[in-house]
């Protein structure tokens, strides 16, 4: 195998050229002129001097250019670091070293943030989108020739993605993604997912950085119609306007949260033309489920995966979404092996709970720059994936995450990174966050806090907000006296979730 992912839109655009490839409301491609722009792209940056593995981080809210973008890095062998565009410049900052991208390609109302980050990495390119220049994406692409253009010929396992997550330590981690897991997930995808098709009218809502940007994939290997949603917030009337305007068939990614809104929306829009609408991300309260199929109809698949092995280890089809069945995560993948296994790595048998383990194609190389991450989370071929669960009649029961990590709306939020930035505050001597229950978000972010001296809930939760990305910040802040510990001095963090969830 030596395909490039990047092929999928060079074999598209042969087969459905004058077919509408992606629009954003502004912005419109059809196959042909996608294929053409991101080519261009690929091709100005290798006469910039852009080689083979360079990485080029992406830093722009939902838009049409982010698949030109995205694409042509692939098919010049280059390697994609998406960034969530919501994050803090500290943290766009701390991405762009670990990566070492070379260069980063961002949106005009991203331009403060990209300009704070590269206050201490000037050697980083500056790439504006909506911008002119020779250094702009349009200037870039108006220097490169798309006529002739050979996507480049990588090796299987070269990197195509690199895709940030996280661990408890609070610093993000790099995913690296390669051609073969990238061709894996897409084919998983459409063998169980949803088999995208060129009448399809696929809507991108979540972020392209994420879970939507992965069905990007199949939906351009199949000749969708690629909707991108450029709303600055989701919001669900307007989300239920567009699949009625647009007459959307498919929903690439929604996190529960998102689906919560919709149930919550007026019905004032038809959406019969929807087939199929993709969740995850989070667990799904059932009878949130339950009224979602009652709003739409029997149209949803749920995926869990992590970015580690992306769009895969589980779903729940959509004949499946009934019973007892809705608070699992359904069977494993076709493509994709799964096992729970105890503290020893020993298997355990079904009923009995372990931590949730997947090997396949889909399964990342390792972490970018971190081998003591990667050897870790990679031990005997199997992604260890920090998830403890048990397996009911070939279903996959979620019970609680090992590493804490807290799911907010479909975000990650680490514990140690929001506490890390409550100990900056000058009144903070103590800090713990966890995730409580909440009916809308899945779980919020909470936090207890000893302070020496007297600081008001609001003004730790601004600073917060003024340090970190805001889905990140507590919710609820708590003053303790002091925080249980254990006799090695480690915060009992199960305790102090425990005491006060239950307050």
């Amino acid at each position: 195998m030596t395909l490039n992912v990047g092929t999928f839109l060079t074999k598209a655009a042969r087969a459905h050229p004058t077919r509408a490839a992606v629009d954003d409301g502004a912005t419109k491609h059809d196959y042909a002129e996608l294929d053409s722009q991101a080519a261009a792209f690929a091709d100005g940056l290798r006469r910039r001097g852009y080689k083979c593995g360079d990485r080029v981080a992406i830093f722009m809210p939902n838009r049409a250019e982010y698949f030109s973008t995205l694409f042509g890095l692939f098919k010049g062998g280059f390697v994609a670091v998406p960034v969530n565009a919501k994050l803090h410049s500290s943290e766009l900052d701390f991405i762009l070293k670990d990566s070492g991208s070379r260069a980063i390609v961002f949106a005009e109302e991203s331009s403060s943030v990209v300009d704070m980050a590269l206050a201490s990495s000037p050697h980083v390119e500056r790439i504006g989108v909506g911008q002119d220049g020779p250094s702009s994406f349009t200037g870039i692409v108006e220097s490169g020739r798309p006529t002739g253009f050979m996507d480049e010929v990588v090796d299987p396992n070269d990197v195509a993605w690199l895709f940030y997550t996280s661990g408890t330590t609070g610093r993000p981690k790099g995913a690296m993604l390669s051609h073969r897991n990238l061709c894996a997930s897409t084919m998983n995808a459409l063998a169980d997912m949803c088999d995208f098709q060129p009448e399809d009218v696929a809507l991108h809502v979540a972020p392209l950085s994420h879970g939507s940007g992965l069905y990007t994939l199949p939906s351009i290997a199949r000749g969708s119609r690629n909707h991108v949603y450029a709303g600055k917030s989701f919001d669900a009337h307007d989300v239920l306007t567009t699949i009625d305007r647009e007459q959307v068939t498919i929903i690439a990614f929604l996190a529960p949260t998102m689906i919560h809104m919709l149930v919550e929306a007026v019905p004032e829009r038809r959406t019969s033309s929807l087939r199929r609408i993709v969740y995850g991300g989070a667990p799904i309260d059932p009878r949130l489920a339950q009224e979602a199929i009652d709003r739409f109809g029997p149209i949803f698949v749920q995926l869990y995966g992590q970015g580690e092995a992306p769009m895969t280890i589980t779903y729940l089809r959509p004949q499946d979404h009934h019973g007892k069945a809705l608070s699992s995560v359904g069977i494993v993948r076709t493509d994709v092996e799964a096992r729970l296994v105890d503290e020893s790595g020993s298997p355990v048998p079904d009923g009995v709970e372990g931590e949730v383990c997947v090997r396949g194609d889909v399964v990342m190389q390792g972490y970018w720059n971190n081998s003591d991450a990667s050897a870790k989370a990679l031990r005997g071929g199997w992604l260890y994936t920090g998830d403890v669960g048990r397996f009911e009649k070939g279903r996959l029961y979620l019970l609680s995450r090992k590493n804490d990590v807290i799911i907010s709306g479909g975000s990650n939020v680490y514990p140690r990174e929001v506490e890390e930035v409550l100990l900056l505050h000058p009144a903070v001597k103590e800090a713990c966050v966890f995730g409580e229950p909440d009916p809308k978000w899945g779980e919020s972010v909470s936090a207890a806090v000893v302070v020496s001296s007297a600081v008001a809930p609001n003004e730790l939760m601004e600073w917060c907000r003024d340090n970190i990305a805001s889905f990140k910040k507590p919710q609820r802040i708590e003053f303790l006296d002091s925080l249980p510990k254990n006799a090695y001095g480690k915060v009992l963090r199960g305790q102090v979730r425990k005491e006060l969830t239950t307050s």
